[in-house]
């Protein structure tokens, strides 16, 4: 399974839904960088299950225990691995998808992928569960930014197209055993210019390939994104200006703060779409791996009717990951 990512900060996710634990292993932090241990668990407490009305009703203390890579909370160049201990799970909720895979999951093409052999309680390593680790290695990384006064802020867009009352959405899908997807949008703020490259290493390239990484992400857009194809040149251009300080900066932000792949000093802005909740208990068309014939499945079990709030700190992790992982390069002229 291709669970790492990046070339000079290495994260390494392992573990399933339903395992023992799950954890990540980060490689290449700087040392000498002191953890704040309360803020970091602030951050994952906003992803964690069971806090809200709008979640899984399934609770998880979700508080990391790091194995190595720090001495008195301060990172000290060895690789970091923590964990996360998996107490409240009830795999016995999922034994009818051994064989009738979920609709809109990645139960059936990991079954053909591995043999029969995959994990199918919980999701296994497919699910949103492992979002959990990587919320550490990213909550990290996004207080070595703090640090160097960038921020990475994310927020709900909207829920199933509603900006207005987006949670009113989760209620409706909730009520009629459904789920519903929605947009997150992510500024990066204070990045300097000149991370990135050209072609197949841009900035967009590394933040995509993390943000994909992330269970139910399905699109990402730039800046204005998708909306520049409907603009012209004159309108979709951004005005150069000095600032009162002598910096270069631009009039508006359509290119998202990166052009040819590489920062240019304004804000990264970007949006990425997340699909609804596949776990439903509306009944669904669906097979029989074993009878090899047509089937219906209701999904048991406790699932969010909408990923979208809780995947709000995700995002951010993500984000500052790709961020400081691109900052970390060799030859970066803008390096620290």
């Amino acid at each position: 399974m291709a669970s790492s990512y990046g070339k000079n900060i290495r994260l390494q996710i392992f573990g399933q839904s339903h395992s023992p634990a799950i954890g990540c292993t980060v490689d290449g932090l700087p040392a000498g960088f002191r953890i704040d241990r309360e803020e970091l668990q602030k951050f994952l407490d906003r992803r964690a299950p069971g806090r809200t009305k709008y979640s899984t009703p399934r609770k998880e203390a979700d508080q990391p225990e790091f194995l190595s890579g720090l001495v008195d909370d301060v990172t000290c160049g060895a690789p970091l691995t923590a964990v996360i201990r998996n107490t409240n799970t009830r795999s016995k909720d999922y034994d009818n998808i051994r064989d009738i895979p979920r609709p809109g999951h990645a139960d059936y093409t990991a079954h053909v992928k591995y043999g029969g052999h995959n994990d199918v309680s919980g999701g296994g390593h497919f699910s949103g569960r492992l979002t959990a680790p990587l919320c550490i290695a990213g909550g990290i990384c996004r207080q070595m930014l703090a640090s160097r006064g960038i921020t990475v802020n994310a927020r709900i867009l909207e829920i199933g197209g509603n900006r207005e009352d987006p949670f009113g959405e989760i209620e409706k899908a909730r009520a009629a055993g459904d789920s519903v997807g929605g947009i997150v949008e992510c500024v990066i703020s204070g990045v300097p210019v000149g991370i990135g490259d050209p072609m197949f290493d841009g900035v967009e390239n590394r933040i995509a390939q993390i943000v994909f990484g992330i269970p139910a992400v399905k699109g990402i857009e730039f800046g204005a994104g998708f909306d520049v194809a409907r603009m012209r040149g004159s309108e979709n251009n951004d005005p150069f200006y000095m600032d009162e300080s002598g910096s270069v900066k631009t009039r508006t932000n359509h290119a998202g703060g990166i052009l040819g792949g590489i920062s240019d000093g304004m804000d990264i802005v970007f949006r990425c779409a997340f699909k609804p909740t596949p776990s439903i208990p509306a009944v669904q068309a669906s097979i029989s791996l074993s009878e090899k014939k047509d089937a219906e499945l209701a999904v048991r079990g406790r699932h969010d009717p909408c990923i979208v709030p809780r995947a709000v700190p995700v995002v951010e992790a993500a984000a500052a990951l790709a961020v400081l992982d691109m900052m970390r390069e060799p030859a970066m002229a803008v390096e620290e």
